[in-house]
């Protein structure tokens, strides 16, 4: 079937060319064990180098990245994380099951993540870390954000989820707070097929942790056995033996268990196309940038429409190409976003509704009013444009054309409404 959309949202948010068909080919021609192996370390190697992170850890997802970081933030019950209200669930999914609080702090309309002030007006006693999100790509106020952290003695994690190739300062995103967590989803600015995540960090302790548990090795503790090191008389295996999976069962004892432990390792052909992938990134976020910069150039004189755009100090990559309709009466945004869809053959999908008002959230505490900013500016404001590579010019062109035309008749039918109206 046609795509009825001149601009569809695109369901790969990077470019595969043969390099990547050549990788997978590559293993699935030889006898290489595919889940697990030499491309994973040399991604990851690879991956750590491209940030300047001092340890990079792959896994099958971000989500599963979070739970992972978040298992080394040593949260007890009754502890409590700040977080932003506009992001993906993802990002807080693993606080959900646990028995801790999270407050959802206001945003800064500016970048669309954790304004620091706001930040620090929730933080309470229990307050442990702080989650923020990179939103669309355009880094947060990290240098505010780490001395809030740093006053309250907490931990910062950065949500990289959309800044694959974003910089604060000169430094890459993931790489200023304690933890990064990264995703290769099909959508994102590169891809591992599909799905894939990565934590990065500077600690040396962690990063062993997460390599461990990631594994199905448990985080846990243990001491040497003082009773004889057999079962039932029956001895440890020899060094000529083979493989029988008893790990340290004839040496040692555990003493305490802190996580058991998951399947989450990357697998191979993920990997290897992770690494090609990462070698076309700057390529592939310099393309968004053109994009995003034909789309600034082409949306400038339209008056009341303000672009989510690289502030002094950053370099946005534009996974998100987001604008806000700031002098937004009552239902305009909502209109140009239909007339966008349904007239101008443009594929619209708003990215993300607050979060404090889902109703899983609502159920720990959230409520209507407890972000304000963010509130007014996902239901009045915000709107996300189709962004990715393989996007033509005459599509953006398109998209620049069909924003203006959809914002002009948008005012124009709600000035003759009103005045109809009265």
């Amino acid at each position: 079937m046609t795509n009825r959309f001149v601009v569809p949202y695109h369901g790969q948010g990077s470019v595969f060319d043969e390099d990547d068909v050549a990788a997978v080919t590559r293993l699935l021609r030889s006898d290489a064990h595919l889940s697990g192996g030499r491309e994973r370390g040399a991604f990851e190697d690879e991956f750590a180098r491209h940030t300047g992170a001092r340890h990079a850890v792959s896994t099958t997802s971000c989500t599963m990245a979070l739970e992972l970081a978040t298992h080394l933030l040593g949260l007890r019950p009754g502890d409590e994380v700040v977080a932003s209200p506009l992001t993906f669930q993802a990002t807080v999914a693993p606080l959900l099951s646990r028995p801790v609080g999270v407050r959802f702090a206001d945003i800064d309309p500016d970048t669309l993540a954790l304004r620091p002030e706001a930040v620090d007006r929730v933080v309470g006693p229990r307050t442990r870390a702080i989650y923020v999100t990179h939103y669309g790509g355009l880094p947060a106020d990290l240098d505010g954000l780490v001395a809030v952290a740093r006053q309250h003695d907490l931990l910062l994690l950065e949500d990289c989820a959309h800044a694959l190739g974003s910089r604060y300062r000169g430094h890459s995103a993931g790489t200023v707070g304690d933890l990064g967590c990264w995703s290769f989803h099909s959508l994102k600015n590169m891809s591992t097929m599909g799905q894939g995540g990565m934590v990065t960090c500077r600690d040396d302790r962690w990063a062993d942790t997460l390599r461990r548990i990631r594994a199905m090795e448990p985080d846990a503790d243990f001491r040497p056995r003082t009773t004889p090191p057999s079962f039932g008389g029956r001895r440890p295996p020899g060094p000529e033996d083979p493989e029988r999976h008893a790990k340290n069962a004839y040496t040692d004892d555990c003493t305490a268990i802190r996580h058991g432990g998951l399947n989450a390792t990357m697998s191979e052909p993920a990997a290897a196309v992770g690494r090609t992938q990462l070698a076309k990134l700057p390529a592939m976020v310099a393309r968004r940038r053109e994009i995003a910069a034909r789309l600034h150039t082409g949306l400038a004189d339209l008056p009341g429409v303000v672009p989510h755009r690289d502030l002094p100090g950053t370099v946005h990559s534009y996974h998100l190409y987001t604008l806000r309709i700031t002098d937004a009466a009552p239902g305009l945004r909502d209109e140009v976003v239909r007339r966008l869809h349904h007239e101008h053959g443009v594929e619209m999908i708003l990215r993300y509704f607050p979060l404090h008002l889902l109703p899983e959230w609502r159920r720990r505490g959230g409520a209507y009013g407890q972000a304000p900013t963010a509130e007014r500016i996902w239901f009045d404001e915000l709107v996300n444009l189709p962004i990715y590579p393989a996007m033509t010019d005459r599509q953006v062109d398109h998209l620049v054309d069909a924003v203006r035309a959809a914002v002009i008749r948008a005012r124009g039918g709600l000035l003759r409404a009103r005045a109809v109206a009265s």
